[in-house]
C-alpha cells in the first residue's frame, strides 16, 4: 500500500523546503505548501521531505483505496 505526504496545518511554519523537495508542490500567497493531488510525489520523495521539515509538519499517511 502506498503512502501520501499530509501537512500537519498546527505545526506548519511556512518554510517551503517541502516544494523544493516535493514535485509539483507550489507555495501559496502566505508560502504554505500546496500538495500536487495524490499519487503524484514518489514515496522516496515524501519520505525524503517528511526528514527534511524543520517544523516536523509532514507525514506520511497511507493512501486510501478509492473505490470503482
Amino acid at each position: 500500500m502506498s503512502r501520501t505526504p499530509t501537512i500537519d496545518w498546527t505545526r506548519c511554519d511556512g518554510h517551503g523546503l517541502c516544494a523544493q523537495l516535493l514535485p509539483g508542490t507550489t507555495l501559496d500567497e502566505w508560502s504554505f505548501p500546496v500538495l500536487p493531488p495524490d499519487g503524484t510525489v514518489t514515496e522516496q520523495d515524501a519520505r525524503a521531505a517528511v526528514l527534511a521539515c524543520p517544523a516536523l509538519a509532514l507525514r506520511l499517511e497511507r493512501a486510501q483505496n478509492k473505490a470503482s
